[in-house]
């Protein structure tokens, strides 16, 4: 977080959108409004799930951190190789 913000990368990240926060649980837990609505999915590298862990009718799919990757990128659940 430090060297992003040294970078400028926060500033970049901001500008097109993202929520730059501290690390930590959040939507993992859906302990506060970062939750899965009804029927919404999320791919998360968590190492566990259990039904509505992340918001009540949503859906979690457990993925390693480069299909996380590759989603983030795609916009929709995909692999590396989809990227290509």
């Amino acid at each position: 977080r430090k060297q992003a913000i040294a970078e400028g990368l926060d500033r970049i990240l901001i500008e097109a959108g993202v929520d730059f926060r501290e690390p930590g649980c959040s939507m993992c837990l859906a302990m506060n409004p970062d939750k899965l609505a009804p029927g919404e999915r999320a791919a998360s590298t968590s190492n566990r799930n259990f039904e509505g862990r992340q918001g009540r009718g949503g859906r979690t799919h457990l993925v390693s951190p480069a299909v996380a990757a590759a989603t983030a990128v795609a916009g929709h659940l995909a692999t590396p190789g989809d990227l290509s």
